[in-house]
């Protein structure tokens, strides 16, 4: 479907995926896909529609009865621009649509995933909404260390050296604390080298895993079901 987002100030897509044996009007816990850098709602999850994601047996196991729901964040990083707001849109306008849905509904039952631009995206929307997330996880996430650097390597990334400091990962860390959270990423990874020192600066009991791989598609379809098991765990009622 389709809805005008206020804080897009756009007309803004997305796509819900239900698992197996359920439908509009299943009541049930939710994970907030988010694409990656040039992607919109059909980008993800890697390899698979939603609803396959979210029926997939990992290991032999069903996961948790769950919805998934993926939607338009267009390119600035899933944080809040002087014209764009992704995050204002995900937070203000499409999780509250869903729960009047049944998904999602208070107890917060909400978790977050992303895959690079995206995974970054996760891990902000983690550390600036804990009281929303149950778990955050991050596949190949997109994170930079300087504000020249990203300025350099994507200028729309972030409006200003100041945006940078409010929405660096690292930075805020700590914010995890009381948050479940898993991060992959792999060895050849071009970020890898600052997904190390975000790593370096998550709270104990952060579940991060640096296997062989690059910053791909492959990579991205191998730990999307490890990644879904682990919010899956979180999301049992």
């Amino acid at each position: 479907g389709t809805f005008e987002s206020r804080y897009r100030r756009t007309s803004v897509g997305y796509t819900i995926g239900y698992p197996a044996g359920n439908g509009p009007g299943s009541k049930l816990p939710l994970i907030v896909m988010l694409h990656g850098y040039g992607g919109d709602h059909t980008s993800v999850p890697s390899g698979m529609s939603p609803a396959h994601a979210v029926s997939l047996l990992v290991n032999g196991e069903a996961l948790t009865p769950m919805a998934m729901v993926t939607v338009d964040g267009g390119g600035g990083y899933w944080h809040p621009h002087p014209d764009d707001d992704p995050m204002g849109m995900v937070v203000h306008e499409l999780i509250p649509m869903l729960q009047r849905q049944g998904l999602g509904a208070p107890p917060n039952r909400i978790a977050t995933m992303g895959i690079s631009m995206g995974g970054y995206g996760a891990i902000a929307f983690a550390e600036h909404f804990p009281h929303l997330f149950v778990a955050v996880a991050a596949i190949s996430p997109a994170i930079f260390t300087t504000y020249p650097w990203v300025h350099y390597v994507n200028p729309g990334a972030y409006w200003s050296a100041a945006d940078f400091a409010r929405y660096d990962a690292i930075t805020h860390a700590g914010a995890l604390r009381d948050i479940p959270v898993r991060i992959a990423s792999g060895e050849s990874d071009p970020f890898h080298p600052w997904v190390e020192e975000l790593a370096g600066a998550l709270p104990p009991g952060a579940i991060v895993r640096f296997p062989p791989g690059a910053h791909d598609a492959s990579f991205f379809l191998s730990q999307e079901p490890p990644s879904l098991a682990f919010l899956s765990r979180h999301l049992r009622a």
